[in-house]
């Protein structure tokens, strides 16, 4: 959090009484620069955490993808050796029907499953940024009020 702070020292170089006699013009245009510093600095902050969070979400859905392919192949050969298994008491057709139709429900509750997820997830917001701003305001709004 940056602290907004209108006194200076005297110009003498003694640090013990701070500048009051300052022209309010000054004292506005050095308010207006450190606010102006303030929210480039936040901005600053939001995009990289921003940028960290896409990174992470990146790695994680070049994993997810992997995982999913090569999953997705080993369920083919499990469907072909329930098949094949179910097809020595049934014909294949039925026995590849039956198959069929239990992956069918299975991807159903799979994809609701999956939309009740991502309803309840929360949206990807740089909170630590938009928790220091809030603060940030707070502070200004109080040294405003002195």
């Amino acid at each position: 959090m940056i602290v907004v702070s209108i006194a200076q020292p005297p110009p003498d170089g003694g640090g013990s009484a701070p500048r009051t006699d300052a022209p309010v013009s000054e004292l506005v245009q050095r308010a207006s620069q450190q606010l102006t510093e303030l929210v480039r600095g936040e901005m600053r902050l939001a995009q990289a955490e921003m940028k960290e969070n896409c990174k992470r979400y990146g790695k994680g859905g070049g994993l997810f993808g992997g995982a999913g392919a090569v999953g997705f192949l080993m369920l083919q050969a499990l469907a072909a050796t329930v098949i094949a298994a179910l097809a020595v008491p049934l014909p294949v057709w039925a026995a590849a029907l039956i198959v069929a139709a239990t992956l069918g429900v299975t991807a159903a509750v799979m994809a609701l499953a999956g939309r009740k997820q991502i309803k309840e997830g929360a949206p990807p917001a740089p909170e630590q940024t938009v928790e220091s701003v809030k603060a940030d305001v707070a502070e200004i709004k109080e040294s405003a009020q002195r």
